[in-house]
């Protein structure tokens, strides 16, 4: 079997295993030993075919990984609405206290109120006004539910 063919083969292998994956690194990979089949058609030597494919799958894979496709999302988990069903719900808080122990550590007005049939203690966002009325999580820290007074507010 002829030397592109082989080439050809591998990148096919790891083609399917990233549709596997979904990651496409396989895929900036499996770009790499196209090219490597490619130096083999021209009639490259096999120390050139190697070389070609490892440089171009480098550069694929430097390439992607600047892409807005390489790069994950740095949201917390506690303020992703994707992990948790209660960031960006609305609850209602009848009455604040200034908690004197907070001073200047963030969260000077706290509450307890009745969401989802628990008892759950409210800290007020530091960008948030309060006063009573509705309010939308933005964070859940622990069993203390981070609220402002929109559902965009962060």
């Amino acid at each position: 079997m002829a030397g592109w063919v082989m080439w050809m083969l591998a990148a096919g292998v790891l083609i399917v295993a990233e549709l596997a994956t979904t990651t496409l690194y396989l895929l900036m990979v499996a770009i790499g030993l196209l090219m490597g089949g490619v130096a083999a058609l021209l009639g490259l030597g096999i120390e050139w075919q190697l070389l070609v494919a490892a440089v171009v799958a480098l550069a694929a894979t430097y390439l992607l990984r600047r892409s807005r496709f390489g790069k994950r999302s740095r949201v917390k988990a506690e303020r992703d609405p994707n992990v948790s069903m209660d960031i960006g719900q609305s609850v209602t808080v009848d009455q604040w206290q200034h908690d004197a122990a907070t001073d200047g550590a963030g969260g000077e007005f706290t509450a307890r109120i009745r969401y989802r049939g628990a008892m759950w203690d409210v800290e007020l966002a530091p960008t948030a006004t309060a006063r009573s009325g509705l309010f939308y999580i933005q964070e859940i820290r622990g069993s203390r539910l981070i609220v402002g007074n929109s559902p965009d507010q962060h």
